[in-house]
């Protein structure tokens, strides 16, 4: 009996080994917990998965509830469960902005007319899922409040399955717009020429978008004079640039589950999935898509040669089914801030890009940062060459990474010395 018990433990451990096991680049540092990590995703999102084809949930509601429960956990065993337990003296109200919730964290007031920064951030989450309230943004956007004496808006825009585009990009933009309103400004004692927009993955799409579109708009007075996007996604019409091909499997955020949040944001098929992934979308033959508008993702020409290495562009020639002309959104500069024109751009806020080596979203961001230099926007960028997509938001125990840390105070570093 004792000898079967033996047994049955040695297969479990074996199988959940298998399960855990993913192959990773030899230049991850701590590849265990980041398998950990990836596999905790995997199977919050099969269980979302069966219980929708049971009938039971969406699989992104069911992902969510996953990701709160288990955030919520983390909170707990941190002792930091209520908004205000991250860092003593910043007041946290939750409140709304032209309709739009947002969170507002506010530093101990200073003295008779002393000015503050101000910073709106849009969270990550593939217009899906993910909260600024959530324990990893919250810590930060604290740390930012304090440590730079900034009053930091976070904005729970609209998402997936419940909106799709253009609504997440329009609650973002109300948002910035009403914070922006000198009103507001001098309500919380901002600085006008002292106001940034940030966000990572997704959220740094949207802070791409609205920092054009506000940069563009003669009936905005105040203009955000930096924008900081971490590992932005800010293209849809390549998912074969050199990043997308190197990390086709890597943990945490895959190829396939990229070009799945970009079809369900911009309210296209599913089934399109193969399609785009081999570029059909993007096809030469009665596109849309002219040549000068390739030039602005051609990452033949955008990238430096260590990037682009041996990878070769993935160009077809026709495809017969005109998606371009069915997801019109696409083309769209609000949900694909890489397309904007060059006198778009030179409009644009001085910019700070992180970007990741291990990261699908790797050449968006350098593709970017590019394109806004030779437009003449000053531009500072940071490359961490063991990063991951997501790091920023894994920097405290017991899924803490030093990567993580220190693209964090990177971050928070620019923004002392830039805004």
């Amino acid at each position: 009996m004792k000898m079967k018990a033996v047994v049955v433990t040695v297969l479990l451990a074996a199988a959940l080994s298998y399960y855990i096991y993913t192959p990773l680049p030899d230049g991850i540092q701590e590849p265990f917990k980041l398998m950990v990590v990836d596999a905790s995703f995997r199977t919050a999102i099969n269980l979302a998965a069966l219980k929708y084809w049971l009938g039971l949930d969406h699989y992104i509601t069911s992902f969510r509830q996953t990701l709160e429960g288990f955030d919520s956990t983390i909170s707990a065993l941190l002792g930091s469960t209520s908004p205000a337990g991250v860092v003593p003296g910043v007041k946290v109200s939750d409140i709304t902005f032209a309709g739009v919730p947002v969170r507002v964290y506010e530093p101990p007031a200073g003295g008779e007319g002393h000015l503050r920064r101000g910073l709106m951030y849009f969270h990550g989450g593939g217009w899906a899922f993910g909260s600024g309230k959530m324990g990893a943004y919250n810590k930060m956007t604290q740390m930012i409040s304090d440590e730079l004496n900034t009053v930091v808006v976070s904005v729970e825009y609209r998402l997936f399955p419940e909106v799709h585009f253009p609504e997440p990009f329009l609650d973002c933009l109300s948002a910035a717009k009403h914070f922006l309103s000198p009103e507001v400004l001098a309500k919380y004692s901002i600085d006008p020429e002292r106001v940034a927009v940030s966000g990572d993955s997704a959220g740094g799409n949207l802070a791409a978008a609205v920092a054009q579109e506000i940069s563009t708009d003669d009936s905005v007075s105040v203009k955000f004079s930096v924008q900081a996007l971490i590992y932005p996604a800010l293209q849809a019409l390549d998912f074969n640039t050199p990043s997308y091909v190197q990390n086709d499997n890597m943990a945490i955020l895959p190829r396939r589950v990229m070009v799945q949040f970009w079809l369900q944001y911009l309210g296209a098929d599913i089934s399109l999935q193969p399609q785009v992934i081999a570029n059909n979308h993007s096809a030469l033959q009665h596109s849309p898509l002219t040549p000068e508008l390739r030039s602005r993702l051609d990452w033949t020409s955008l990238l430096a040669q260590r990037f682009k290495k041996s990878f070769k562009p993935v160009v077809v020639e026709r495809e017969s089914q005109g998606l371009l002309k069915k997801v019109p959104a696409f083309l769209d500069v609000r949900s694909a801030p890489l397309l904007a024109g060059a006198e778009v751009l030179a409009k644009c806020p001085r910019a700070y890009i992180l970007t990741c080596e291990y990261d699908v979203l790797r050449d968006d961001g350098l593709m970017y940062a590019r394109r806004l230099q030779d437009a003449g926007v000053s531009v500072s960028s940071d490359y961490y060459e063991n990063g991951f997509h997501g790091c920023l938001s894994f920097t405290s125990w017991p899924l803490g990474f030093d990567v993580g840390k220190r693209a964090l105070r990177g971050y928070i570093n620019w923004l002392q010395e830039n805004l």
